[in-house]
């Protein structure tokens, strides 16, 4: 029986059909327990996701619709949003199927715009496959950005790890030249009252990692530790912001340093998700924090070398569906104590 208290309506978007993203999707909904927690809408095509249902054997029936008034609860809704069939070639790049991939993920994104769907789950999709003169983003990310409201920021989360990213997909060549007081100040401040509202920690503590070598060696190696993070986190501090660092990245992992801290923020891609996924992956989820909507994914990629194969895990999948309930339900809290202040002074007390 459908819980209706907790009915949180979840889109999911398809990702790149010749990859592992309809196989995860299609097992973490395996499981009926799953739809006690939540009522799934996949957007595609019913018969298309069906027919990867009966080549992976994957045990669960499929409520096709036409448009979200259909929804029915307690089944894994898949939303028709195209009628043409689709050729797919399991673990093979292909442009005519990334444009299906961005298809889902637009009409998706414009779904949670108009509050037809409360949270949004994307399957992994090909970076490369999907551009063109109307997706011109490297990523998720990108685009959410652009289409929702607030400032995006890419926070890698497991059980006892959260990892944002100053800058996430750029070439490296280009980080240092974006290590600037106004971004490190505004991604700390997103990443702070994402742990306040999404994740109902009062007062977190969040680690900052320096950008070069050793943290600079006092400027020997690199001057912007010095220059630029150490006199920013500074004053945040002073204003009441518990940011911490520059701390060296590469003992800040390995002697477990990170338990200390409820978030790290790191200032490149590798940096920051190197160590995340050698500690965490495949049970770590992608949060787009700081937007006025909630979206989760996978921590990992496409997999076209075992796609159709039966052999992907859902694990990071079902994470991602999980976290996109509690952050729900914890701003949906949030926002009812921030009416109420004496409330949240109650809490506190």
């Amino acid at each position: 029986m459908v819980k209706t208290s907790e009915n949180i309506i979840v889109g999911i978007t398809i990702g790149d059909l010749n990859g592992i993203g309809a196989e995860v999707i299609l097992k973490t909904f395996e499981d009926s327990r799953m739809l006690e927690l939540c009522t799934p809408v996949i957007f595609a095509n019913a018969k298309l996701v069906s027919f990867i249902r009966k080549v992976l054997d994957i045990n669960i029936n499929i409520q096709g619709i036409d448009n979200l008034n259909q929804i029915v609860p307690g089944k894994l809704n898949v939303l028709n949003i195209w009628k043409e069939g689709v050729n797919l070639e399991f673990g093979k790049p292909d442009d005519a199927v990334g444009k299906y991939a961005i298809k889902s993920f637009t009409k998706a994104t414009e779904a949670l715009k108009e509050q037809k769907i409360n949270v949004l789950v994307t399957a992994p999709i090909n970076k490369y496959n999907v551009q063109s003169e109307e997706f011109s983003f490297p990523g998720h990310t990108g685009y959410l950005n652009k289409e929702l409201e607030g400032d995006a920021l890419m926070l890698m989360i497991s059980e006892n790890l959260r990892v944002g990213l100053l800058t996430d997909h750029i070439p490296v060549s280009e980080a240092a030249k974006n290590v600037t007081p106004e971004l490190l100040r505004n991604k700390i401040l997103t990443i702070k009252n994402t742990l306040i509202q999404d994740f109902k920690i009062p007062k977190p503590k969040i680690a900052v990692l320096g950008l070069n070598p050793h943290s600079g060696d006092n400027g020997v190696i690199g001057k912007e530790e010095q220059e630029i993070v150490a006199p920013t986190l500074a004053k945040m501090l002073e204003e009441g912001t518990y940011a911490f660092g520059p701390y060296a990245s590469d003992g800040f992992f390995g002697s477990n340093q990170y338990k200390k801290f409820d978030a790290i923020l790191a200032m490149y891609h590798d940096q920051g998700l190197i160590p995340f996924k050698t500690i965490s992956f495949g049970n770590g989820v992608n949060y787009t924090a700081g937007l006025n909507h909630i979206r989760t994914s996978p921590d990992h990629g496409t997999a076209f070398d075992i796609a159709g194969k039966g052999e992907a895990n859902c694990t990071s999948f079902r994470e991602a569906v999980f976290l996109a309930i509690d952050v729900y339900k914890n701003r949906q809290e949030y926002k009812e104590l921030a009416a109420n202040p004496l409330k949240i002074k109650a809490t506190a007390e």
